[in-house]
């Protein structure tokens, strides 16, 4: 397959400029996508333009990636409802490092090879250009008319917020970028999300007015999840590429928990996998759907990807602990961060450390920490074996829970039942 039809087949393709695809079989082609400097690390969000450029440097394309110094300090009005607050020139400059970091982790930048990635910030083209220059060498070749025709700009106007000035310009801001691309870097492509298509082919008809040039575009379908739930968010907010804002194990398990539908999309998008790896993959889980083959492919890919190989051995061990069968001493392997990351979420109890010295009746402890209402209930669940300390079942042998017990010298994991878990913190 073409890189087009290879991105039609993974469903990465929603609108294309006509010639697009003969241009990439024609020659060898530079193309660009931005990345929004709005924190200093991007989301799962960003995995989509990541890997665009990701397969176009594979086919033997040049990939840049542009980094909005400039366009964030204004803000892209498109699929918002509301103007976004500015930020400074100090916070950007922090975010610009962080985001550079993480797409150097995907991209090749190795300068010997002729399709090696670049990492160019529009800032460095935009802040020596003054008002009055912009207006008459940009302003001038794109009519109000056609600003306004623009779905971004339509749907702000109609909505109860209206669009500040220095919004409606955005589009200008970012066709040009793609001007000064087309003229310095020979970049003839710009993709995007579909949201963008505005603000890339204002682009495109800037360098036509402005050069008599010709160049493409192409985006792709904003994800959605089958529930109709937002993309990318979890309870917490977002799921982040940054490890110490989501854990890999957190990663990992947003990918694990994917339902069936999604999944069966998103292992194409997502994955750098075969398309006939994939296609054997979604006909093994159609057969045994409860094995959640097709989330475990696509959990374990893509934090291998984003993370390491290390991440993702340590994540499906975590899984383990919580939904499988995980031993006592793969447990009592974790350090104390990594046993927080796989407790989030599970209920914590507070136990007093001078009765754990002294030796804590169990059944005491089950209700003085309110794992069970009553001593009665503890007693009845602890007799028919349904507790569990630290991943390992207790027989009404065991009556005193001691320091022995303790992981990391002030952690407790209870199991009550089959799935119940309590996390007590002694101290």
């Amino acid at each position: 397959m073409t890189l087009i039809q290879e991105l039609r087949w993974r469903g990465m393709i929603q609108d294309i400029m006509p010639g697009t695809e003969e241009l990439f079989e024609k020659e060898q082609v530079s193309g660009y996508i931005g990345f929004d400097p709005t924190s200093d690390s991007l989301h799962i969000g960003s995995l989509v333009p990541i890997l665009l450029l990701m397969h176009l440097q594979r086919a033997g394309h040049k990939p840049y990636a542009l980094v909005g110094g400039a366009t964030g300090m204004v803000g892209d009005p498109s699929g918002k409802s509301e103007e976004r607050n500015l930020l400074s020139e100090e916070t950007l400059a922090f975010n610009l490092a962080g985001v550079k970091k993480q797409l150097s982790h995907f991209l090749d930048f190795d300068a010997n090879k002729s399709n090696a990635a670049e990492i160019v910030n529009n800032y460095d083209w935009f802040k020596d250009f003054s008002f009055l220059n912009f207006i008459r060498d940009v302003g001038k070749h794109i009519t109000v008319n056609y600003m306004m025709s623009k779905d971004s700009v339509k749907k702000r106007l109609e909505g109860d917020n209206g669009m500040s000035f220095t919004e409606f310009t955005y589009q200008l801001v970012q066709g040009y970028d793609f001007y000064w691309l087309y003229q310095n870097k020979n970049c003839k492509v710009q993709m995007g999300g579909s949201d963008q298509w505005g603000n890339i082919t204002t682009g495109t008809e800037i360098i036509r007015r402005k050069t008599g040039g010709e160049a493409f575009a192409f985006t792709c379908p904003l994800i959605t999840k089958a529930d109709g739930g937002k993309f990318g968010k979890t309870e917490k907010g977002n799921v982040w590429l940054d490890p110490t804002k989501t854990s890999p194990y957190q990663f990992y398990q947003f990918w694990l928990n994917a339902s069936d539908e999604d999944a069966n999309k998103w292992i194409k998008i997502f994955t750098l996998l075969a398309p006939s790896v994939i296609e054997g993959l979604i006909t093994e889980h159609a057969a045994a759907p409860q094995l959640r083959i097709l989330q475990k492919a696509l959990a374990a890919e893509l934090t291998k990807m984003v993370h390491s190989e290390a991440d993702l051995t340590f994540a499906i061990q975590a899984t383990e602990i919580l939904f499988g069968n995980a031993t006592t001493e793969v447990l009592q392997s974790l350090n104390e961060t990594q046993l927080l990351q796989v407790m989030d979420g599970v209920p914590t109890v507070n136990i007093d450390a001078a009765k754990i010295a002294a030796g804590y009746d169990i059944v005491e402890l089950l209700a003085d920490a309110a794992i069970f209402p009553s001593k009665g209930e503890a007693r009845k669940m602890w007799q028919a074996g349904g507790i569990g300390i630290n991943k390992e079942k207790i027989t009404t042998e065991f009556t005193t829970v001691t320091s022995t017990q303790l992981l990391q010298g002030k952690y407790i994991l209870f199991q009550k039942g089959k799935k119940n878990y309590y996390l007590a913190i002694v101290a």
